[in-house]
């Protein structure tokens, strides 16, 4: 009977903590005038909950426990402000934002961001999310806990180069920007997150719009952007210093302080930061430094920041990969710098086969609040870059490097071990500027940007066992690339009811780009290029309560050559802009513990350029255009809060990636040893195939734990379906799917000598799985037999690090 009364009493006390939910309503008013400020960012503290303020200032929170929290409103131009709470039923608030003493920081990336209250897919990283997993790898690995993204590493252990694609779209397709300022590359829409080591550890937020998104800077967004902020000015004076050790001798120290603001506006941030690492490949080892240096002066309509930051990296090559049939034998084999002899025989590796690179970025932004619905907000910037990648090289022609052959003794030598050195020398300049501005029932941007690039590409040889009697300091090739982008754009979100709102995005760019000179193999690239492209969106969104909402969008995305197309193709080869229509439509709910978004998209595209196999003249690999692909898929992510100490997180993506009517070429070898011997390339016509590296399946979740105040356990484990290296659907030429699990552990220490003291723990790859994330493959005929050469990027196994901060 006592068991029956007890089981009794705690049904019914879970059965009151069950239905004892309130509500809290608000409204949000300027100080000033009084009017609703609409567009407010308004958080729960600690549930993290998000709204956004309506057309009259008001938002509303269901099903709120009872009890004591914290609400935060945000809003550009004005204080934040933090109220505390307890609620013990319905509850409704006004809340008055008074003018802020500083413009905040957050405007420098109004004009490419986007909201709940637009049609677009995205996801946001904070500062927060992305410091607790912030541990030494490369930023790339920081995304892996949003949808549809897949990362990989040469070097195996997420330092040093890495690559990340978004719905099996790479970085020369994804927007990326750095404080609304274009980081890819002009030429080669590339984006090398090793140039800018520790960039993550000066970072705000990160915004990833899946998709084509909204309209930005830089190269078209097709597939996705990244848009990061940097860090906040600070408000209070601090510095913390930041250790890092771990597997493969690998090493972070981060230095970072900031003076706070001082009352006339004045602030100063910075980072030193220095990462090694011998990797998990053989000789894959990276040496990395960077900085980061803000200054800031703000008053309560007007901000200037000032931003220098810096990279230099070298790293051994470790490129190339390894053949296939020796990843169960020997997965960390790295042939990169390998001396070979007259007889074949291998002499051991070349010491300083590496990559050599420094990046600077200047940056300079204005912002003025020109009237509390009025903003303008300019940039200028600078990125300055020069390199090269150094490497051996067995036995080779003199004449390919422009040289006649040498006579020692009375020997004529026409091949020779030698040393080369491929250069890069570049500026990246322009401006930008936007005014955003709302009126009672609008929020609007308008917006331009001019850029321009200046590259430099030369090779030189460095040693030669045999050379002519010929200057070294003589480069073998040399161009120059110069490209020039304009672009325009205006965009609204017009709130057609209090439930409904139409969003309208139309851009205009204008590309111009010259190639003049010679390139590696002696042949003359000179040729210019204009485009003049129109990239049009628009969408709606619904909400159907304070919880529910939906969205669906259409947006076009034209997309240049980049210079590697253009280099390759034979004269007199026609090639083709690509078009992107993508299509997306999705819905979101957010209560007190769930936040659950779910999407579908449709990306087609035309005239998509692919690697088929086909050859130019000289037997170098081409793109070329394909008539109809696309990509189609189902997105969705959520998190929840189980208990108050056990939170869960994840997301999945169902996808089909397919090209239309798919023409392969494969070279025929006997060719090159008798021309008579026809074809050069054999043509196969293979219907409908599969993208390459477009995994039909892509998920993740995380499991978080706090067993006591300020300390934290997560574990996190991801999945990644098959993935083929070519677009022939060929299992034999594919990347078994992997599914691999990691262990984060953090305490911070409250009652320490330091500000803050806090100990993390990563822990990847927990049960040593074996797996692959990226490769290449070539195919060719031998005497009517098929061959391949291929080389797949092993991952390293468990592998952990170990950190200690301390702040003050």
């Amino acid at each position: 009977m006592k068991k029956s009364i007890l089981l009794f009493m705690m049904v019914a006390f879970a059965a009151i903590q069950l239905f004892s939910q309130t509500k809290l309503t608000g409204r949000i008013i300027e100080l000033a005038s009084g009017e609703a400020l609409t567009g407010a960012h308004i958080r729960l503290i600690p549930s993290n909950q998000h709204k956004i303020s309506a057309s009259d200032g008001t938002f509303v929170f269901n099903s709120l426990k009872p009890g004591n929290l914290q609400i935060e409103v945000s809003f550009i131009g004005f204080e934040k402000q933090l109220l505390n709470l307890n609620l013990l039923n319905d509850t409704s608030i006004q809340i008055v934002m008074p003018p802020s003493a500083f413009l905040q920081d957050e405007v420098v990336v109004s004009a490419s961001r986007v909201t709940n209250n637009q049609p677009i897919t995205f996801s946001v990283l904070s500062s927060e999310a992305i410091q607790k997993n912030n541990q030494g790898t490369d930023l790339p690995y920081l995304l892996q806990s949003t949808p549809s993204v897949v990362v990989s590493s040469d070097a195996g252990a997420g330092i040093g180069y890495t690559n990340l694609r978004i719905r099996g779209t790479d970085l020369t397709r994804i927007n990326v920007t750095l404080n609304g300022v274009p980081v890819n590359d002009p030429e080669s829409h590339a984006v090398f997150f090793v140039n800018l080591p520790d960039l993550a550890s000066s970072v705000e937020n990160i915004q990833i719009q899946r998709g084509v998104g909204t309209s930005s800077n830089g190269v078209a967004a097709f597939g996705a952007s990244i848009n990061i902020k940097t860090s906040d000015r600070s408000d209070k004076p601090f510095g913390t210093l930041s250790s890092s050790a771990g597997s493969f001798n690998s090493f972070k120290n981060t230095l970072q302080f900031g003076t706070g603001t001082s009352k006339n506006g004045f602030s100063l941030d910075g980072r030193l930061s220095k990462i090694n690492s011998e990797g998990y490949i053989d000789r894959g080892w990276s040496d990395l430094k960077s900085f980061y240096l803000s200054g800031t002066w703000a008053n309560k309509s007007t901000m200037v920041k000032l931003i220098a930051t810096s990279g230099i990296e070298q790293t051994y090559q470790s490129w190339y990969g390894i053949p296939k049939d020796s990843l169960n034998s020997n997965r960390t084999y790295n042939p990169a710098g390998e001396i070979i002899d007259n007889e074949g025989n291998s002499l051991g590796f070349y010491d300083n086969q590496t990559d050599n690179y420094q990046q600077d970025y200047y940056q300079f932004h204005l912002a003025h609040q020109i009237s509390p619905s009025v903003l303008f907000t300019g940039a200028a910037f600078l990125t300055r870059g020069k390199g090269f990648y150094e490497s051996w090289k067995n036995d080779q022609k003199l004449s390919s490097y422009g040289y006649d052959a040498v006579q020692v003794g009375n020997e004529v030598i026409e091949r020779t071990d030698l040393i080369q050195q491929k250069w890069l020398d570049n500026y990246f300049f322009g401006g930008q500027a936007s005014v955003y501005f709302t009126t009672k029932s609008t929020s609007n941007t308008f917006g331009a940007g001019w850029n321009r690039y200046e590259g430099d590409h030369y090779g030189l040889i460095s040693w030669a066992k045999h050379f002519p009697n010929t200057s070294l300091d003589t480069p073998w090739y040399f161009n120059d690339g110069e490209k020039t982008d304009f672009h325009i754009f205006a965009k609204s979100t017009y709130q057609l009811t209090t439930t409904i709102a139409l969003f309208g995005d139309l851009q205009y760019r204008s590309i111009d780009y010259v190639i003049e000179g010679i390139h590696d193999d002696l042949g003359d690239i000179t040729q210019s290029h204009n485009f003049r492209f129109f990239n049009p969106k628009a969408g709606i969104n619904i909400k159907f309560s304070s919880r529910w909402g939906a969205y669906a969008s259409i947006a076009v995305s034209n997309r240049e050559p980049n210079r590697s197309v253009y280099r390759d193709a034979d004269s007199g080869q026609v090639i083709l802009p690509e078009r992107l229509i993508n299509y997306e439509t999705g819905a979101r709910f957010e209560s007190a513990k769930l936040k659950f978004e779910t999407n579908l998209f449709f990306m087609d595209y035309h005239n998509q350029l692919v690697l088929t196999g086909k050859i130019n003249n000289v037997g170098s690999a081409i793109l070329t255009n394909v008539e109809t692909s696309y990509r189609a898929g189902w997105e969705t992510s959520a998190s929840l809060m189980i208990t108050p100490k056990i939170q869960f997180s994840g997301h999945f993506t169902l996808s089909t990636n397919k090209i239309k009517n798919f023409t392969e070429y494969v070279d025929n070898w006997n060719y090159w040893d008798d021309p008579e011997t026809e074809p050069y390339q054999f043509v196969f016509e293979r219907g409908t195939t599969d993208i390459s590296f477009s995994p039909n399946v892509t998920a993740s979740a995380s499991v978080s734990w706090m067993p006591f105040s300020n300390f934290e356990i997560a574990y996190q484990s991801q999945y990644v379906s098959r993935q083929f290296i070519d677009n022939t659907s060929n299992e034999y030429r594919s990347i078994d799917p992997y599914h691999i699990g990691n262990m984060r552990v953090n305490y911070e220490l409250t009652n320490s000598v330091f500000r803050k003291t806090t100990i993390g723990l990563q822990m990847n790859n927990l049960f040593n799985t074996k797996y692959e994330t990226n490769a290449w493959v070539y195919r060719y005929y031998y005497n009517n037999e098929p061959y391949q050469l291929d080389g797949y990027f092993p991952q390293a196994g468990f592998h952990w690090m170990l950190q200690l901060t301390l702040g003050i």
